[in-house]
């Protein structure tokens, strides 16, 4: 056992008695943790890859199933939510089936889902295939982190963190370019194909290495909990059916929206209600009161996820959509930052137990905050190599953000709590990332129509400015298509102008607000409680 110290907040007060909590001094797994972790993390980064590798993909998508690309956005958040149904719930099937038993199905389930994607004929097919994509990564994250976390001592969990986080942070970095080359050298359908021999990897390395620790041998589940689990799909599918349909249905215009957010919000109070009364609910809501640093950690994960996602979803469609990029040069422009990554993490591996995480996650919400201004400091003129620097920086400053996250979060669990709480926190990431493609996909159509107006009525059509412009490009047309198309022509080329113009601001405003939300995740990440790692093994609360 470990010994969990709490300081006493004031100087000169008397010491507190040092507070004895079960938390392991040892990891509990058998076995080459190394090679444990190579396992786990081909699923995981196979999983993760699939929310960001049809991101540049979606346009191709959109024209191949008569979709428009708002639709065909669905492919990425109808993922993400069919993940959140299974999250939570990854800790009961594992101590049902057993963990291994249970990681191995889920890593089939995907594979399979992965190869019906890849062959899908219509939207409504993909959709399906991606909801059942979705539930089968769903526990592929929490099991992985689990597993991971109980194959390190806590004072080299850090380190675990550090090589989880090339699954969960690198992977949405280079699922764009992957998922690019993909598209342009083949068809989209091989972004999903190319998890099939990653998960016949994974399967054999799964079987052949991971092992259930004895307390999942021994453990019982109890009596599955239906209500829990009808509420939990009940809000996630509101949410999604929310998310995925309000911008085309003019969000809380339309009544039937209203009535899908009134009973996502009846069924998600109602699933908190019973989780929290219930003595075995499926998920135990109850460690985020006991625990504060596990609910700072959950609330900064959210942000973190809205972020994250935002910014995977929305920087290669600004270079596809505005300037006009393939999906193979968006893929390649976004990839550096997978560079900064692969930099930051075997770093913060090194330095998390030495330095305070807390200042280490508000240097890099900093950072991340400051590269999304950055972001919004463009025009129609950058080139491929104008934005690398902040691009690579922002990967550097998202490794000092997950590591430091995921390991204060749960630094005082006991191993027994870790499958709950994996499953938790990952949820409220995956919510984060579903929410905020959603909220950015809206703000672009709204803020484009926005500035589109106000750029019109700054320059009137009657007004000399415009009339000179007018002419000049009308001659120009004139004496290419002839005399009667010079002046519709040259009308509509000042049109898709002005649409590129707000466009390119919209985009702007969206860089601006997640500069907004990252600046804020880092005042909020001194709500955690400090978390030093001592030479005996202790953990110190201060």
């Amino acid at each position: 056992m470990a010994t969990v110290v709490e300081s006493p907040a004031l100087a000169g007060a008397r010491p507190l008695r040092p507070r004895t909590v079960p938390v392991s001094t040892e990891a509990i797994l058998p076995g080459n943790p190394w090679i444990v972790a190579v396992s786990v993390m081909l699923a995981t980064f196979m999983e993760v890859l699939d929310t960001a590798i049809a991101s540049v993909a979606l346009p191709y998508i959109a024209g191949s199933l008569a979709a428009s690309t708002s639709e065909a956005t669905w492919v990425l958040t109808s993922y993400l939510i069919a993940n959140a149904v299974i999250l939570p719930a990854s800790n009961w099937f594992a101590l049902r089936f057993g963990r291994k038993r249970f990681l191995l199905a889920c890593v089939v389930i995907f594979t399979t889902a992965s190869f019906w994607c890849g062959a899908a004929p219509s939207l409504a097919v993909l959709l399906l295939a991606r909801v059942i994509q979705g539930a089968g990564g769903g526990a592929l994250q929490p099991l992985s982190q689990a597993i991971l976390l109980e194959s390190f001592p806590p004072k080299k969990r850090g380190q675990a963190m550090a090589l989880f986080g090339f699954g969960v942070v690198v992977a949405p970095v280079l699922g764009p370019t992957l998922g690019g080359w993909l598209t342009d050298s083949f068809s989209w359908r091989y972004a999903f194909y190319i998890n099939i021999p990653v998960g016949i990897l994974a399967v054999f390395m799964i079987s052949r290495f991971v092992h259930d620790p004895p307390y999942i041998r021994h453990a019982k589940a109890g009596a599955f909990d239906n209500l829990g689990f009808g509420l939990l799909c009940l809000w996630t599918g509101c949410l999604q059916v929310v998310l995925d349909k309000g911008q085309e249905d003019d969000w809380f215009g339309a009544l039937w929206l209203r009535w899908a957010v009134f009973i996502l919000i009846v069924s998600f109070l109602w699933f908190v209600w019973h989780s929290w009364r219930r003595r075995q609910p499926l998920v135990n809501l109850r460690i985020l009161a006991r625990n504060r640093n596990f609910a700072v950690g959950c609330l900064l994960t959210f942000m973190l996820g809205i972020a994250i996602y935002v910014t995977v979803a929305i920087l290669p469609l600004f270079y596809q959509e505005v300037l006009g990029y393939t999906a193979l040069t968006a893929g390649i422009v976004v990839a550096p930052r997978g560079l900064g990554s692969m930099l930051g993490l075997p770093v913060m591996g090194i330095i998390s137990h030495r330095i305070d995480n807390r200042w280490l996650l508000c240097a890099g919400f900093a950072v991340f905050g400051i590269c999304s201004i950055i972001f919004a400091d463009v025009d129609l003129d950058i080139s491929p190599t104008t934005l690398l620097l902040p691009i690579v920086i922002t990967g550097f400053a998202l490794s000092f953000v997950f590591v430091p996250i995921a390991s204060m979060a749960v630094a005082t669990l006991r191993n027994e709590q870790i499958g709950n709480a994996t499953g938790i926190f990952n949820l409220v990431r995956n919510i984060g990332g579903s929410i905020g493609i959603s909220m950015a996909e809206t703000a672009l159509i709204r803020r484009q129509a926005f500035h589109q107006s106000r750029i019109a009525a700054a320059v009137p059509q009657t007004g000399a400015w415009f009339q000179q412009h007018a002419s000049g490009a009308a001659a120009y047309l004139s004496r290419q298509l002839g005399h009667a198309a010079g002046q519709p022509a040259a009308l509509a080329t000042m049109y898709r102008e002005l649409q590129h113009q707000a466009m390119l601001w919209a985009f702007v405003d969206v860089f601006r607000w997640t500069a907004l939300i990252a600046f804020a995740a880092g005042a909020m990440v001194w709500l955690f409680q400090r978390i030093t790692h001592e030479e005996d093994g202790s953990v110190s609360v201060r």
